[in-house]
């Protein structure tokens, strides 16, 4: 199972743009990739260890822990990187 991580908080446009943009990659991989990647959507508001890593970079994008991208998410890079992940 791959995990994509999307950190973010409420009322953040460019979080709101990284949530839709994970939606429509995940459904339009192939279904034998999208079941194995498992979305996790964490808030700074909520964490304050994210917020003191993260809270200049939202939205962030992790995949399996590691750093894909912040601010504005490419689907096409994503996708890619999703696809390498689950193999």
């Amino acid at each position: 199972m791959t995990t994509l991580t999307l950190i973010g908080k409420p009322d953040c446009h460019l979080c709101d743009v990284a949530s839709e943009v994970v939606e429509a990659v995940i459904a339009e991989l192939p279904a034998a990739v999208a079941e194995r990647v498992e979305i996790v959507e964490r808030s700074i508001a909520d964490d304050p260890a994210l917020h003191e890593r993260w809270w200049e970079k939202i939205p962030v994008v992790l995949i399996d822990g590691e750093l894909h991208g912040h601010w504005r998410i490419s689907p096409e890079r994503l996708s890619d990187a999703l696809k390498e992940a689950v193999g």
